[in-house]
């Protein structure tokens, strides 16, 4: 059984010139953190939540929090589980009827998800993954 260190966002950078930003996780309860290269969709629709600013309609990430509860649905944490190639994979948890099913997901998308929460959705990695980049 995997061992998941929860972590929690710690820093959002938007740069303006570039095609990548960067999201930081840090270890609740530790030193380790580590970063994440993201796309400019998700790093507003991150940055937008941190900061309260809400949008008028839904936007993706309201959408997928929308659908997932209307359908029964209970959004658990994420996990980012696992690196391959310089690329993270991540499980959106959701509980439905007393079982959990895993949604496999972008570790972007999966965070913009938890923080469109109130408080945010707990993020997890798994530790081997964690060892690996902190």
């Amino acid at each position: 059984m995997a061992a998941y260190i929860q972590m929690e966002l710690s820093r959002i950078i938007i740069s303006e010139i570039n095609d990548h930003q960067v999201l930081y996780l840090k270890e609740v309860d530790g030193e380790r953190q580590f970063p994440i290269l993201i796309g400019i969709f998700e790093a507003t629709s991150i940055d937008r939540r941190v900061k309260k600013t809400i949008p008028p309609r839904p936007l993706t990430h309201d959408l997928l929090r929308n659908a997932i509860e209307e359908l029964g649905g209970e959004v658990q944490d994420i996990v980012i589980h696992n690196l391959q190639e310089h690329t993270y994979y991540a499980l959106i948890r959701v509980r439905k009827d007393g079982e959990l099913i895993k949604i496999d997901s972008r570790p972007s998308d999966a965070i913009a998800l938890a923080v469109h929460f109130d408080p945010p959705l707990p993020i997890y990695v798994d530790e081997a993954v964690l060892d690996e980049v902190a």
